[in-house]
């Protein structure tokens, strides 16, 4: 009784963050096209690059330490 509201949290908590993490990759993964693509590519396209990949890179790192469960689960466990 107690424990069921805490599970369904979780799951709650643990989708939102693979959406994040499917978002931010895709955003990464856009931003990285880009700075490619340019043929004069500035410092703060590059800038923006990194910040987007750092941010993938956290929030891949939550999912991995909280053990989410998840179409990116052979990903995130396997380390």
């Amino acid at each position: 009784m107690f424990g069921k509201k805490k599970n369904n949290l979780k799951k709650q908590f643990d989708e939102a963050l693979l959406e994040d993490i499917d978002r931010a990759f895709s955003e990464w993964t856009n931003d990285k096209k880009n700075q490619e693509t340019v043929f004069e590519a500035d410092e703060e396209m590059a800038a923006k690059t990194k910040v987007s990949k750092a941010q993938y890179e956290l929030l891949y790192r939550e999912a991995r330490r909280r053990k989410v469960k998840g179409h990116v689960q052979s990903s995130v466990i396997s380390r």
